[in-house]
């Protein structure tokens, strides 16, 4: 038997655990099972991982992706750069750590990039930002991070201080924070949404619901947007392949 499952609290957004019971069923893929772990504390992770001798991996979401890696016996190089995994392949007392959500995000947010689009403003500072931010690095695209409460560093800001000019020259927005999500579908992030246009492409990291109110507030000018979706498939069915190989 081997048991798979997501850890994170609280899990009613996660949709990894109909995802995976279905591809199971579907796929035929004998003694396998998939379930969700709410652990209120990361605390909890160590004694979790006793009782479950036939454990062999792991999708790690909100708000352990940093959290998780004091536990774990192995990074690999992405996770190393990044300081967050989203995926734990287990195999007895080793624990192997990897990122998975910057092959998904890269792959769907590369989709509709244009050529002027050069500059991106990130906001949220935690595991899914971080991933966010790897890529962009990677395809050379300069950012700004934006928090409530900015540290003092180069290229992070707070909402209050994206002025017209900054709307203007980064035409990039990604939502890589909770605003948004199911239950909460009412709350955005605090941005100039009027100075938003048609140059603009607003990717939200949020999948449920399907349109968030940033997303609505950024279609509204014309902008192109996209939310986390896909990029939820692609990093599951990576997460899988890892799970499984040798």
């Amino acid at each position: 038997m081997k048991t798979y499952g997501t850890i994170g609290f609280p899990l009613t957004h996660s949709f990894s655990k109909q995802y995976f019971t279905e591809k199971i069923e579907r796929e035929g893929i004998p003694a396998s099972a998939y379930y969700s772990f709410p652990l209120k504390s990361i605390d909890e992770f160590p004694e979790f991982l006793k009782n479950d001798p036939t454990l062999a991996g792991l999708a790690v979401t909100i708000p352990y992706k940093e959290q998780v890696l004091k536990y774990v016996t192995c990074l690999s190089e992405e996770v190393k750069q990044i300081g967050a995994a989203n995926c734990i392949k287990v195999r007895g007392n080793v624990l192997t750590a990897y990122n998975t959500d910057i092959i998904g995000f890269e792959k769907s947010f590369a989709k509709n990039l244009k050529p002027h689009h050069k500059r991106a403003l990130v906001l949220g500072t935690g595991g899914a930002s971080k991933a966010v931010q790897y890529v962009l690095k990677k395809l050379g695209i300069e950012f700004l991070v934006v928090s409530r409460n900015a540290p003092d560093a180069d290229n992070f800001i707070e909402y209050q201080e994206i002025t017209p000019a900054i709307m203007k020259a980064y035409h990039l927005i990604v939502n890589a924070t909770p605003l948004g999500m199911s239950p909460a579908e009412d709350t955005c992030p605090d941005l100039p949404y009027h100075l938003i246009t048609a140059d603009h492409y607003l990717f939200d990291l949020v999948y449920k619901p399907p349109k968030t109110l940033f997303l609505q507030k950024g279609e509204q000018q014309g902008a192109t947007v996209v939310n986390g979706f896909e990029m939820l498939i692609l990093q599951a069915e990576e997460n899988w392949i890892r799970w499984n190989e040798d």
